[in-house]
């Protein structure tokens, strides 16, 4: 067993038991000692009696009698099976056989006790169940880390605006206290969000990142909370939740602006209560979750609007980190770009010149509306058109060459129309963002909709003309 720095195991994370077995005696026994051990606990005196409990609520674990009349303790694990799939089982038999151990296994069974067991061994024997379960929860979160990982977590630059982020991070690290991190799109909300879990007291448990603005509206709660197999349309298994999956450690829910209203609601209430309830349960069970969440909207103003919810508002922001757009931090460029150069290109020697002052002159002069995902991108494509470094001007994307960027921008002469001057004002803004649609629908007031109408509109009378 692992013990701590004072010498002392450390505490079993909590469990919800099922029990099951027909004698009064055990039943009383277990419904004392097993709060005692620090699990919640719901007693049954038959098969019939737990599969009913097993309909209406979700448990970490069931330890059912192998022999108990109507319904065999092996039908109740099977039953169990095919509601909660992710459901430890652990027989308790008074028939002492190899033979009743591997049915039993065969059914599912993660162990066995037998009868009269000890409570010792009882006790050792849940250890081992809520350990088994944290593993799984920490490989379901590495996967889902994997799935969407963006580079190590390293905070780059020495900025006097970079150090005071750093400092806050440091502050609120060690703390459970939720956090709002503040910025604009690929500023790098998440990599602060993961310092501040790898900084905390929960940094050996699971760091689930999730974008609410990337989950369809429909599958959201599903998502967050998990569900029950045929609780809705497609439910054709058991879900666990991304709540439940970070459960001991911090979930960082990016883009909490794009949060449905009615899923705002269900959100507070998870922080309010620190419970959490399937879609298509009947009841609610605690989850130990930090929550630190980001945004690049302004907030206030959409509680103004009706968009976000002020009580929701004031709950998440505990503790504000504001992060600095990357023409803020200037100064950091350089350090981003080699940084940035050195991930993309494995092996580079450590005291090698990456870069010419040249290319570092041009990148500096550059307003960087994408910021640090834009910079990145740029070096990427640098990185391939370099065979060896360093990197010159000319390995930078095109819009970085001030010569080729005036011959290629369009230049309206002579009687301009209104839809002339549209179009080049929604080409500027696609320039500024470096393409992204959707951000420079949002700057000049747009819906995304309008902006593919309107360009969809030029295409076709370009082909016409």
């Amino acid at each position: 067993m692992k013990e701590n720095l004072k010498g002392e195991s450390k505490p079993v994370s909590r469990l919800k038991i099922l029990f099951a077995d027909d004698e009064p005696a055990l039943q009383e026994l277990m419904s004392l000692e097993l709060p005692r051990m620090g699990h919640e606990v719901t007693v049954c005196p038959d098969g019939a009696t737990a599969c009913a409990a097993l309909e209406k609520n979700t448990y970490d674990c069931i330890i059912v009698d192998l022999d108990m009349p109507g319904m065999s303790g092996i039908q109740v694990i099977g039953r169990c099976k095919e509601l909660s799939p992710d459901t430890d089982a652990v027989v308790l038999t008074g028939k002492s056989s190899f033979e009743t151990a591997v049915q039993a296994l065969r059914h599912g069974a993660v162990d066995y006790l037998t009868k009269p067991c000890k409570l010792v061994d009882l006790k050792a024997l849940l250890h081992r169940v809520a350990r088994q379960r944290e593993w799984i929860n920490k490989v379901r979160a590495l996967k889902h880390q994997l799935e969407r990982v963006e580079g190590k977590t390293e905070l780059v630059g020495e900025s006097r605006a970079m150090e005071q982020v750093k400092r806050l991070i440091e502050k609120v690290a060690p703390t459970n206290s939720t956090a709002l991190i503040l910025g604009e799109t690929g500023t790098g909300k998440e990599l602060v969000a993961r310092a501040v879990h790898q900084n905390s007291l929960r940094s050996d448990k699971p760091f689930v990142a999730v974008n609410c603005g990337a989950l369809p509206e429909s599958l959201i709660e599903s998502e967050l909370f998990g569900h029950r197999k045929g609780s809705f349309t497609g439910a054709d298994d058991h879900r666990v939740g991304l709540f439940e999956v970070a459960h001991g450690g911090t979930i960082f829910l990016d883009e909490i602006g794009e949060l449905p209203k009615a899923m705002q609601a269900k959100l507070l209430r998870v922080l309010e209560s620190g419970e959490i309830r399937r879609v298509g349960d009947n009841n609610s069970f605690e989850v130990d979750v930090r929550v630190v969440t980001a945004t690049h909207r302004n907030l206030p103003e959409m509680v103004e609007a009706g968009l976000f919810r002020e009580d929701l508002m004031y709950r998440i922001n505990t503790f504000e980190i504001h992060l600095p757009s990357l023409r803020e931090r200037s100064g950091d460029i350089e350090a981003l770009a080699e940084h940035l150069f050195r991930r993309f290109r494995p092996g580079l020697k450590p005291h090698e010149m990456l870069f010419t002052p040249e290319a570092i002159e041009v990148l500096t002069r550059h307003s960087w509306p994408g910021n640090v995902r834009e910079l990145a991108n740029v070096i990427e494509h640098a990185t391939i058109l370099c065979d060896e470094p360093p990197i010159t001007p000319d390995h930078l994307p095109q819009r970085f060459d001030s010569r080729k960027a005036a011959a290629s921008k369009v230049r309206i002469s002579g009687p301009i129309s209104l839809r002339d001057l549209e179009m080049q004002a929604i080409y500027d803004a696609l320039e500024r963002h470096s393409g992204n649609k959707p951000e420079a629908a949002e700057e000049l007031g747009i819906s995304l909709k309008t902006l593919y109408n309107k360009l969809n509109q030029t295409v076709l009378a370009e082909k016409a003309a």
